[in-house]
């Protein structure tokens, strides 16, 4: 095992030589700040170690992101990369698949996720935001983030697995909900140790939860498919109509490990993604208002650079190595792991000037560029969620903002907290509501990076 790892970091970028355990607890409690001081000492690309994974290599020039996203599939496997994702997702979840595979089960999913098709979800998301938000106090301060994921779970319980009011939706929001939980531990992102930790309480609630959540999502999928009801929105009734090219329809395993895919895909992402939005806003009156008053245009602006500001995934997908690939005059041998990093590149400064500036006006002159906006990764393992999230970032900050204004609850910006996979605000994005009045303008304070 010593040698294999010797061998691996043979020739690799250079980066910190800490003990694999205090490379994971710097990277879990300063997630932000990590990153930016590694890119300050060592450059566009560094080599972390993490226990019992391979050496992961972060990536932040955009030539070299734009030959990562573009090498042959046969030679980087993001499945591979992401296989600490499977106990959640399951062998079939097109997150994990590689190759051939990963293009068959991607061409099952694009109708599902298609602009058209998203753009019929748009009155059930409003209406569930609507009602999330007559149930946010005023004149007070409150967490968003927490609120957030409960929105975020409804809609894709609804818009997703199609769900109505009732005991089911209750039973599994609840199984789900718990699910989810786990998933922002530590153990949830080193599957190894936690094969050793067995015996903890909470891994074995983990496995009775998932259990318990796969028999129901599975009686919903046979329960449906012996309906036959085809005129329906959701994403499961799409998704019980497509067809492997031998004509067979997706097996129920195949229609859970997707379904689950769009849960922990959609679900912490977006929520994350709303609160950093809402802390900003909070600070940022004059956006906020100009928000109210322009059209779809300012808003799109606004969102994109909310997502280049603060990527709730701080990388896109990890490709693992299956043979020797040469980027940017490197070669790495097998058995390496690839990271575009979002967080970096969206906060360089000859890309983006002032890049912790809020800033929407970015991308109204010019719209996101394939290989510096990065926060739904790229090529062909791009998120097939994203128009999803656009649509559903959209509906709910227009609908908060048109009926309220924002204050920040804390004097000072939040700083960044990880969620497993995911950057969130630390103190869960704390803001005070106020019934829609014209607000005042502010100063522009500088974003904690923490």
């Amino acid at each position: 095992m010593a040698s294999e790892k010797r061998r691996l970091r043979r020739g690799l970028p250079p980066g910190p030589r800490l003990p694999p355990a205090l490379q994971l607890l710097a990277f879990w409690k300063r997630p932000a700040a990590s990153l930016v001081r590694l890119r300050r000492r060592y450059g566009t690309r560094f080599t972390i170690q993490l226990p019992l994974q391979p050496p992961f290599v972060i990536i932040s020039n955009p030539e070299e992101i734009k030959a990562l996203f573009t090498a042959s599939p046969e030679a980087l496997h993001p499945g591979e990369g992401t296989r600490i994702l499977e106990r959640f997702l399951g062998r079939n979840s097109v997150i994990l698949l590689d190759e051939s595979a990963h293009l068959e089960q991607r061409r099952l999913l694009l109708p599902a996720f298609h602009g058209e098709r998203m753009q019929r979800l748009t009155p059930l998301m409003t209406e569930l935001a609507e009602a999330e938000l007559r149930a946010w106090p005023r004149e007070q301060p409150i967490e968003l983030h927490p609120r957030l994921q409960r929105l975020t779970l409804e809609i894709i319980l609804r818009a997703v697995f199609g769900l109505e009011r009732g005991a089911r939706l209750d039973r599994l929001r609840d199984l789900l909900t718990e699910l989810l939980a786990f998933s922002e531990s530590p153990l949830s992102v080193l599957p190894g140790l936690e094969r050793y930790l067995s015996w903890l309480p909470v891994v074995r609630r983990f496995r009775t939860v998932i259990a318990e959540a796969d028999a129901a999502v599975y009686a919903l999928i046979d329960e449906r498919r012996a309906a036959r009801a085809g005129d329906r929105d959701d994403v499961l009734t799409m998704l019980l109509a497509a067809r492997h090219e031998d004509g067979s329809p997706m097996s129920a395993p195949e229609l859970r490990d997707e379904l689950m895919t769009a849960l922990l895909a959609g679900h912490e992402t977006t929520a994350s993604q709303l609160a950093w939005a809402f802390e900003r806003l909070a600070r940022e009156p004059a956006v906020a208002e100009r928000l109210v008053r322009e059209d779809d245009r300012y808003l799109t602006a606004a969102v994109h650079e909310i997502l280049r500001l603060r990527p709730v995934l701080p990388n896109a997908e990890p490709r693992l190595t299956k043979r020797a690939v040469t980027i940017g005059g490197v070669t790495y041998p097998d058995g390496v792991a690839l990271l575009a990093s979002a967080f970096l590149v969206h906060h360089d400064p000859e890309l983006y000037p002032e890049p912790y500036a809020f800033r929407p006006e970015r991308f109204l002159a010019q719209p996101p560029g394939t290989y510096t906006w990065i926060p739904f990764g790229g090529g062909r393992r791009r998120c097939l969620g994203a128009s999803f999230a656009l649509q559903e970032m959209k509906i709910v900050l227009r609908g908060v903002l048109t009926r309220c204004s924002l204050s920040p609850a804390e004097r000072t910006p939040e700083a960044t907290a990880r969620r497993s996979i995911t950057f969130s605000p630390r103190f869960g994005a704390r803001v005070v509501l106020h019934d829609r009045r014209p607000a005042a303008t502010g100063s522009r304070d500088m974003v904690a990076i923490a």
